[in-house]
Protein backbone atom coordinates (compact mmCIF):
# COMPACT_ATOMS: atom_id res chain seq x y z
CA UNK A 1 0.00 0.00 0.00
CA UNK A 2 1.42 3.26 -0.66
CA UNK A 3 1.81 5.97 2.25
CA UNK A 4 -0.74 8.55 2.91
CA UNK A 5 -0.96 11.03 5.15
CA UNK A 6 -4.63 10.04 6.21
CA UNK A 7 -5.40 6.17 6.56
CA UNK A 8 -8.63 4.88 7.88
CA UNK A 9 -10.88 2.20 7.85
CA UNK A 10 -14.17 2.00 5.95
CA UNK A 11 -17.15 -0.32 6.05
CA UNK A 12 -19.00 -1.67 3.34
CA UNK A 13 -22.21 -3.26 4.22
CA UNK A 14 -24.60 -4.88 1.21
CA UNK A 15 -27.61 -7.44 1.85
CA UNK A 16 -26.24 -8.50 -1.86
CA UNK A 17 -22.80 -8.81 -3.98
CA UNK A 18 -21.89 -5.30 -3.05
CA UNK A 19 -20.89 -4.57 -6.64
CA UNK A 20 -22.84 -1.40 -5.97
CA UNK A 21 -21.63 -0.42 -2.55
CA UNK A 22 -17.97 -1.00 -4.02
CA UNK A 23 -18.62 1.30 -6.64
CA UNK A 24 -20.05 4.06 -5.32
CA UNK A 25 -17.39 4.12 -2.34
CA UNK A 26 -14.45 4.01 -4.71
CA UNK A 27 -15.90 6.81 -7.05
CA UNK A 28 -15.92 8.67 -3.42
CA UNK A 29 -12.26 7.84 -2.51
CA UNK A 30 -10.98 8.67 -5.82
CA UNK A 31 -11.49 12.28 -4.97
CA UNK A 32 -9.66 12.26 -1.60
CA UNK A 33 -6.06 11.51 -3.06
CA UNK A 34 -5.01 12.27 0.77
CA UNK A 35 -6.57 9.42 2.17
CA UNK A 36 -6.43 5.61 1.75
CA UNK A 37 -9.12 3.60 2.85
CA UNK A 38 -8.89 0.05 4.90
CA UNK A 39 -11.81 -1.70 3.02
CA UNK A 40 -13.84 -4.10 5.26
CA UNK A 41 -16.36 -5.42 2.72
CA UNK A 42 -19.63 -7.02 3.82
CA UNK A 43 -21.55 -8.91 1.15
CA UNK A 44 -24.59 -10.91 1.52
CA UNK A 45 -25.35 -9.54 5.36
CA UNK A 46 -29.09 -10.65 5.46
CA UNK A 47 -29.31 -12.25 9.17
CA UNK A 48 -29.17 -10.37 12.38
CA UNK A 49 -26.84 -12.48 13.47
CA UNK A 50 -24.92 -11.10 10.87
CA UNK A 51 -25.11 -7.78 10.93
CA UNK A 52 -23.88 -8.51 15.15
CA UNK A 53 -20.50 -9.97 13.33
CA UNK A 54 -20.08 -6.09 11.06
CA UNK A 55 -20.44 -4.53 14.87
CA UNK A 56 -18.14 -6.55 16.58
CA UNK A 57 -15.55 -5.48 13.38
CA UNK A 58 -16.68 -1.35 13.65
CA UNK A 59 -16.02 -1.72 17.37
CA UNK A 60 -12.14 -3.39 16.53
CA UNK A 61 -11.82 -1.01 13.69
CA UNK A 62 -13.82 2.28 13.99
CA UNK A 63 -14.55 4.18 10.82
CA UNK A 64 -17.07 5.52 8.22
CA UNK A 65 -19.80 2.79 7.53
CA UNK A 66 -21.72 2.60 3.67
CA UNK A 67 -24.40 0.36 3.14
CA UNK A 68 -26.85 -0.93 0.85
CA UNK A 69 -29.47 -2.54 2.67
CA UNK A 70 -33.09 -2.77 1.52
CA UNK A 71 -34.29 -4.75 4.99
CA UNK A 72 -35.34 -2.01 7.10
CA UNK A 73 -34.99 -4.12 10.27
CA UNK A 74 -31.49 -4.64 9.58
CA UNK A 75 -30.81 -1.41 8.72
CA UNK A 76 -31.69 -0.09 12.03
CA UNK A 77 -29.73 -2.24 13.79
CA UNK A 78 -26.56 -1.05 11.29
CA UNK A 79 -27.60 2.50 12.45
CA UNK A 80 -28.57 2.06 16.17
CA UNK A 81 -25.07 -0.41 16.49
CA UNK A 82 -23.31 2.50 14.68
CA UNK A 83 -24.64 5.31 16.84
CA UNK A 84 -23.86 3.50 19.72
CA UNK A 85 -20.20 3.24 18.89
CA UNK A 86 -19.96 7.41 17.66
CA UNK A 87 -19.29 6.50 13.82
CA UNK A 88 -21.01 7.46 10.59
CA UNK A 89 -23.11 5.56 8.78
CA UNK A 90 -24.89 6.17 5.57
CA UNK A 91 -27.24 4.44 3.58
CA UNK A 92 -26.49 4.84 0.01
CA UNK A 93 -29.93 3.81 -1.82
CA UNK A 94 -32.86 5.30 1.01
CA UNK A 95 -32.23 9.41 -0.54
CA UNK A 96 -32.90 7.63 -4.13
CA UNK A 97 -35.41 5.24 -3.37
CA UNK A 98 -36.96 7.51 -1.46
CA UNK A 99 -37.25 10.28 -4.48
CA UNK A 100 -38.49 7.45 -6.65
CA UNK A 101 -41.29 6.52 -4.55
CA UNK A 102 -42.32 10.00 -4.16
CA UNK A 103 -42.35 10.60 -7.85
CA UNK A 104 -43.86 7.35 -8.77
CA UNK A 105 -46.71 7.19 -6.49
CA UNK A 106 -45.24 3.43 -4.90
CA UNK A 107 -43.79 1.97 -2.27
CA UNK A 108 -40.13 -0.14 -2.65
CA UNK A 109 -40.60 -3.92 -2.85
CA UNK A 110 -37.57 -4.64 -0.69
CA UNK A 111 -36.65 -7.10 -3.13
CA UNK A 112 -33.06 -8.24 -2.14
CA UNK A 113 -30.92 -8.35 -4.97
CA UNK A 114 -33.67 -7.82 -7.58
CA UNK A 115 -31.02 -6.18 -10.15
CA UNK A 116 -29.23 -9.63 -10.19
CA UNK A 117 -32.53 -11.51 -11.47
CA UNK A 118 -31.47 -13.23 -14.46
CA UNK A 119 -33.84 -11.16 -17.02
CA UNK A 120 -33.31 -10.39 -20.55
CA UNK A 121 -31.15 -7.80 -19.92
CA UNK A 122 -28.31 -9.94 -18.22
CA UNK A 123 -28.76 -13.07 -21.40
CA UNK A 124 -28.07 -10.10 -23.55
CA UNK A 125 -25.23 -8.90 -21.79
CA UNK A 126 -23.94 -12.32 -22.13
CA UNK A 127 -24.66 -12.85 -25.07
CA UNK A 128 -22.68 -9.76 -26.05
CA UNK A 129 -19.64 -10.72 -24.13
CA UNK A 130 -19.40 -14.32 -26.11
CA UNK A 131 -19.39 -12.17 -29.47
CA UNK A 132 -16.77 -9.59 -28.02
CA UNK A 133 -14.98 -12.61 -27.26
CA UNK A 134 -15.11 -14.40 -30.49
CA UNK A 135 -14.94 -11.74 -33.20
CA UNK A 136 -11.82 -9.95 -30.87
CA UNK A 137 -8.77 -8.84 -32.85
CA UNK A 138 -9.87 -9.43 -36.31
CA UNK A 139 -11.72 -12.68 -35.75
CA UNK A 140 -14.70 -14.22 -37.86
CA UNK A 141 -14.44 -10.81 -40.25
CA UNK A 142 -16.90 -12.56 -42.22
CA UNK A 143 -19.89 -12.18 -39.47
CA UNK A 144 -18.98 -8.29 -38.64
CA UNK A 145 -22.07 -7.42 -39.70
CA UNK A 146 -23.98 -9.19 -37.23
CA UNK A 147 -22.34 -6.49 -34.53
CA UNK A 148 -23.59 -3.56 -33.21
CA UNK A 149 -20.16 -1.58 -32.81
CA UNK A 150 -16.87 -2.42 -34.75
CA UNK A 151 -13.97 -0.93 -33.44
CA UNK A 152 -10.59 -0.19 -35.91
CA UNK A 153 -7.87 1.16 -34.19
CA UNK A 154 -3.96 0.46 -33.91
CA UNK A 155 -2.17 -1.46 -31.50
CA UNK A 156 -2.51 -0.18 -28.15
CA UNK A 157 -5.40 1.94 -28.37
CA UNK A 158 -7.39 -0.37 -25.80
CA UNK A 159 -9.67 -2.21 -28.50
CA UNK A 160 -10.11 -5.50 -26.57
CA UNK A 161 -11.04 -4.26 -23.44
CA UNK A 162 -13.35 -1.62 -24.21
CA UNK A 163 -15.40 -3.87 -26.32
CA UNK A 164 -15.78 -6.06 -23.39
CA UNK A 165 -16.80 -2.71 -20.98
CA UNK A 166 -19.00 -2.72 -23.88
CA UNK A 167 -20.46 -5.82 -24.27
CA UNK A 168 -20.96 -5.88 -19.99
CA UNK A 169 -23.74 -3.34 -21.01
CA UNK A 170 -25.23 -5.46 -24.10
CA UNK A 171 -23.72 -4.04 -26.88
CA UNK A 172 -22.03 -6.69 -29.41
CA UNK A 173 -18.88 -5.23 -30.38
CA UNK A 174 -15.96 -6.50 -31.99
CA UNK A 175 -12.43 -5.16 -33.16
CA UNK A 176 -10.10 -4.82 -35.93
CA UNK A 177 -6.65 -4.00 -35.65
CA UNK A 178 -4.93 -1.66 -38.05
CA UNK A 179 -1.72 -2.89 -38.93
CA UNK A 180 0.84 -0.90 -41.31
CA UNK A 181 1.77 -3.32 -44.62
CA UNK A 182 -1.63 -5.79 -43.68
CA UNK A 183 -5.14 -5.44 -45.31
CA UNK A 184 -7.99 -4.86 -43.43
CA UNK A 185 -10.67 -7.41 -44.29
CA UNK A 186 -12.98 -6.48 -47.28
CA UNK A 187 -16.00 -6.80 -45.87
CA UNK A 188 -15.20 -3.88 -43.13
CA UNK A 189 -16.08 -1.45 -46.26
CA UNK A 190 -19.12 -3.41 -46.66
CA UNK A 191 -20.92 -3.24 -43.21
CA UNK A 192 -24.63 -2.10 -43.21
CA UNK A 193 -25.53 -2.58 -39.94
CA UNK A 194 -22.73 -2.00 -37.35
CA UNK A 195 -21.30 1.24 -36.28
CA UNK A 196 -17.70 1.71 -37.30
CA UNK A 197 -15.37 3.74 -34.85
CA UNK A 198 -11.51 4.53 -35.31
CA UNK A 199 -9.52 4.76 -32.64
CA UNK A 200 -6.33 6.54 -32.12
CA UNK A 201 -3.76 7.73 -29.92
CA UNK A 202 -0.85 10.50 -29.67
CA UNK A 203 2.11 9.19 -31.24
CA UNK A 204 4.29 9.75 -28.65
CA UNK A 205 1.97 8.21 -25.80
CA UNK A 206 1.84 5.32 -28.36
CA UNK A 207 5.34 4.60 -28.36
CA UNK A 208 5.47 4.64 -24.18
CA UNK A 209 2.39 2.02 -23.82
CA UNK A 210 4.00 0.05 -26.79
CA UNK A 211 7.92 -0.15 -25.34
CA UNK A 212 6.04 -0.58 -22.19
CA UNK A 213 4.50 -3.96 -23.91
CA UNK A 214 7.44 -5.20 -25.61
CA UNK A 215 9.34 -4.66 -21.98
CA UNK A 216 6.88 -6.87 -20.41
CA UNK A 217 7.63 -9.88 -23.07
CA UNK A 218 10.96 -9.44 -22.89
CA UNK A 219 11.80 -7.61 -25.82
CA UNK A 220 13.29 -4.82 -26.12
CA UNK A 221 14.81 -4.54 -29.66
CA UNK A 222 14.13 -1.56 -31.70
CA UNK A 223 11.34 -2.12 -34.84
CA UNK A 224 8.76 -0.19 -36.74
CA UNK A 225 6.53 -1.12 -33.74
CA UNK A 226 8.20 1.48 -31.33
CA UNK A 227 10.01 3.69 -33.97
CA UNK A 228 8.67 7.25 -33.31
CA UNK A 229 8.30 8.66 -37.39
CA UNK A 230 6.86 4.67 -38.10
CA UNK A 231 4.05 5.34 -35.52
CA UNK A 232 3.37 8.65 -36.69
CA UNK A 233 3.09 7.75 -40.19
CA UNK A 234 1.17 4.28 -39.17
CA UNK A 235 -0.77 7.10 -37.34
CA UNK A 236 -1.59 9.30 -39.84
CA UNK A 237 -2.19 6.44 -42.75
CA UNK A 238 -5.04 5.13 -40.46
CA UNK A 239 -6.52 8.36 -39.81
CA UNK A 240 -6.80 9.09 -43.36
CA UNK A 241 -8.17 5.40 -44.07
CA UNK A 242 -10.95 6.23 -41.06
CA UNK A 243 -12.04 9.80 -43.11
CA UNK A 244 -12.18 7.96 -46.69
CA UNK A 245 -14.80 5.72 -44.71
CA UNK A 246 -16.54 8.35 -43.22
CA UNK A 247 -16.19 7.09 -39.84
CA UNK A 248 -16.46 8.86 -36.20
CA UNK A 249 -13.07 8.94 -34.53
CA UNK A 250 -11.75 8.84 -30.93
CA UNK A 251 -8.44 9.90 -29.68
CA UNK A 252 -8.19 7.80 -26.39
CA UNK A 253 -4.92 9.73 -25.37
CA UNK A 254 -6.45 11.11 -22.39
CA UNK A 255 -9.02 8.58 -21.90
CA UNK A 256 -9.73 5.85 -19.55
CA UNK A 257 -11.50 2.58 -21.12
CA UNK A 258 -14.70 3.81 -19.05
CA UNK A 259 -14.71 7.45 -20.66
CA UNK A 260 -13.80 5.97 -24.57
CA UNK A 261 -16.62 3.13 -24.28
CA UNK A 262 -18.94 6.52 -23.22
CA UNK A 263 -18.26 8.45 -25.83
CA UNK A 264 -18.52 5.56 -28.00
CA UNK A 265 -21.84 4.97 -26.45
CA UNK A 266 -22.96 8.86 -26.89
CA UNK A 267 -22.07 8.12 -31.02
CA UNK A 268 -23.71 4.73 -30.86
CA UNK A 269 -27.17 6.46 -29.52
CA UNK A 270 -26.86 9.34 -31.74
CA UNK A 271 -26.89 7.35 -34.51
CA UNK A 272 -30.27 5.15 -33.17
CA UNK A 273 -31.91 8.04 -32.43
CA UNK A 274 -31.01 9.17 -35.99
CA UNK A 275 -32.19 5.64 -37.32
CA UNK A 276 -35.82 6.18 -35.34
CA UNK A 277 -36.36 9.36 -36.82
CA UNK A 278 -35.95 8.13 -41.04
CA UNK A 279 -37.08 5.52 -40.15
CA UNK A 280 -34.25 3.20 -41.20
CA UNK A 281 -31.66 0.19 -39.56
CA UNK A 282 -28.87 0.51 -41.97
CA UNK A 283 -25.88 2.67 -42.39
CA UNK A 284 -22.60 3.00 -40.41
CA UNK A 285 -22.15 6.56 -39.57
Amino acid sequence: MAEHDDVFHLHLVSDSTGETIRSVARACMAQFVESEPVEHFWPMARTPKAMDLVLEEISENPGPVIFTLVDDSLGEQLVRGCRLRKVPCISVLDPVMDALASSLGQRPTHRVGGQHELDAAYFERIEAMDWSLTHDDGQRTEELNGSDIVLVGVSRTSKTPTCLYLANRGIKAANVPWVPGVPLPASLEKLTHPLVIGLTNDHKRLVELRRARLTSLHQNEETAYVDPDEVRAELTEARRYFARNGWPVIDVTRRSIEETAAAIMTLYQRRLDEQAGDGTENGSA
